[in-house]
């Protein structure tokens, strides 16, 4: 299971990559690299997901300084934090930032 403060210290180290899907998912969402530094830096964990065959997995929501929310998936691959997708949340998967629809 994966702990706030492990995946703020690797994204403070810049400890992290983005997986081919979570960055083209960044860009498809117009989210630039600090805004998904900031929402890390200021979310929680809202689910953790358990190994299925890649490892385990979690899915972090954070806000922008501007507001706007982040959903980040992430999970860690040889010590480093791994982003494996990154969206902004909206109906109908989600209610709001915290909620499934």
């Amino acid at each position: 299971m994966f702990d706030i403060q492990w995946i703020r210290r690797k994204v403070e180290k810049d400890e992290y990559y983005f997986s081919k899907h979570g960055e083209q998912e960044r860009q498809n969402d117009n989210l630039s690299i600090a805004e998904i530094e900031e929402a890390f830096l200021n979310g929680m964990i809202l689910e953790q997901y358990k190994d299925i065959g890649k490892g385990e997995s979690c899915l972090i929501v954070g806000f922008t300084n501007l507001g706007k929310p982040i959903h980040i998936v992430c999970g860690e691959f040889e010590n480093n934090l791994a982003i494996i997708t990154v969206y902004i949340p909206s109906p109908p998967k989600f209610k709001n930032p915290y909620e499934r629809g």
